[in-house]
């Protein structure tokens, strides 16, 4: 049974986020002054600290996942299936990181996860059904790196007939000088920040995260000079394909280009990564001509080596989680395998073979995220999900069509007209507005409403903001209405 403070808590989560999108200043400085300088001696009952932090500390946060007008980070929401997933976590505590057959169900129900995500995704199992839950995008890009690092050095000491162990057993240093290479290079268009600061962590460097983008166009690679730097014999590549522009969601690749790049990938020795945060996701929408063009950008994914995803984006599951999946899982295992820890050996089962989440990932412990995008698969399947995705893809939509025809906004990126402009549109919309000072603090001005949040950005070296949708809440017509009126009232401002 659950107590009356749990049911208003669960109340208040499912429905209509009441107080605001952004706390008040008022509320955000009452829930500062009520935090304790110092811890007390004594402890309060849990009664105390239950209301300290609904009624001091809760009125002090964002609605970001729970209101569909929350258009600053993709942070999708919760559905309620996964919100009832994620309590049953907590209550349970179970560590999901070594396969014990006999103790636990976890590992399975992960492994389970997992499969269902590739049926989502429609990505063969027989292939990649190798993989794991991370913390979220970062976690992921950190392992399709690191394995793209492994792969790349290997594929090197294959070409100079070296016998080298691992990095990981060997250390990055030791290989790139046994081999006389100077580094690794991750080659890639406008890519998130994330994939950057992978870069840094693994010690291959922020600076050597190189743009390979055609001049007419900074989404697309650029083949010509993609196999330049691919047939450097100074340093070895990853190929990283931004399946999602953070800042208007397009694609960096057809199916025709991620072809051209697989043959030269394997040319030259080089790891085809994905980061497909929310990109990948363009491959749920349905087969009719409404998605084809959005489609396109996803097309001949499964040619690549590895593939980030976020779950606390459009599969809208609880912060945090993300998956990674790769068709290699032994290079995997080269990389992340728990070293002189006998106990942590997997148990037999009758089961399917699934290793122990320590063996290809980050952690030696962790939450089981797996659960709640376990219950919210379950929960929506493959239509309900499409028909969420539409719905996100049909208000970006129609939003871009009111700016691409309002005086005091300019759509973007600009196109020559309104069909070609929608006909690319996936769940992001770009826009500035066209009095320069009003651009200034066009962020600002509308954030100011109260009623819809937005991120400022910046594109072609100028002042932008995103819109950015991904909450399952979103109702066109009412969204629409709501993102309009703003800002229309902000343009007469």
């Amino acid at each position: 049974m659950q107590t009356e403070f749990q049911q208003g808590l669960w109340k208040a989560a499912q429905g209509p986020w009441e107080l605001g999108i952004l706390p008040s200043a008022e509320n955000l400085a009452r829930a500062r002054a009520s935090l304790p300088a110092t811890l007390p001696d004594t402890g309060s009952s849990l009664e105390s600290v239950q209301r300290h932090i609904v009624d001091d500390i809760v009125p002090a946060f964002n609605g970001g996942s729970l209101s569909a007008n929350y258009y600053g980070f993709i942070t999708g929401g919760t559905t309620p299936a996964a919100l009832f997933a994620d309590n049953v976590v907590s209550v349970y505590d179970q560590n999901v990181q070594v396969h014990l057959p006999n103790h636990s169900i976890v590992t399975d129900v992960e492994y389970n996860a997992l499969g269902l995500l590739l049926d989502l995704f429609r990505l063969d199992r027989s292939t990649w059904h190798n993989g794991t839950f991370t913390t979220g995008a970062t976690g992921s890009n950190i392992l399709g790196l690191a394995c793209g690092r492994e792969f790349v050095l290997q594929k090197a000491a294959e070409r100079k007939g070296c016998n080298l162990q691992s990095v990981g057993e060997e250390g990055l240093f030791e290989v790139l000088n046994a081999l006389g290479l100077s580094g690794v290079q991750v080659l890639s268009t406008l890519p998130h920040s994330s994939v950057v600061k992978s870069a840094g962590v693994l010690g291959i460097g922020r600076s050597n995260v190189h743009n390979i983008c055609r001049a007419d166009n900074p989404l697309r690679f650029d083949i010509d000079k993609l196999e330049k730097e691919l047939a450097r014999t100074d340093k070895v590549s990853i190929v990283a394909v931004s399946c999602g522009e953070v800042n208007t969601g397009r694609f960096a690749t057809s199916g025709e280009d991620l072809r051209e790049i697989r043959q030269l990938c394997d040319k030259y020795g080089a790891w085809m990564h994905a980061d497909g945060a929310f990109g990948i996701f363009a491959r749920v929408l349905d087969d009719s001509p409404e998605f084809a063009t959005v489609k396109k950008g996803c097309e001949g994914i499964e040619l690549v080596d590895s593939i980030t995803g976020d779950g606390h984006k459009l599969l809208n599951v609880p912060y945090d989680c993300g998956f990674f999946f790769t068709r290699h899982p032994n290079v995997a295992s080269e990389v992340f395998k728990n070293a002189n820890a006998a106990y942590l050996t997997a148990g037999n089962s009758d089961g399917p073979s699934i290793p122990s989440p320590l063996n290809i990932g980050i952690e030696n412990s962790r939450r089981f995220r797996a659960l709640p995008v376990y219950a919210s698969l379950l929960s929506y399947g493959k239509t309900g999900y499409q028909e969420m995705l539409a719905r996100q893809t049909r208000l970006a939509r129609k939003i871009y069509g009111w700016l691409f025809e309002h005086s005091a906004y300019t759509a973007l990126p600009e196109a020559s007209s309104k069909s070609e402009l929608l006909d690319q549109t996936f769940m992001t919309v770009l826009l500035r507005a066209n009095d320069e000072g009003l651009n200034c603090e066009l962020g600002r001005k509308i954030n100011e409403s109260s009623r819809m949040f937005v991120s400022g950005t910046s594109w072609d070296g100028t002042p932008a903001c995103r819109i950015a949708i991904s909450n399952w809440r979103v109702d066109v017509e009412r969204d629409f209405a709501l993102v309009t009126d703003v800002l229309a009232k902000v343009a007469q401002s």
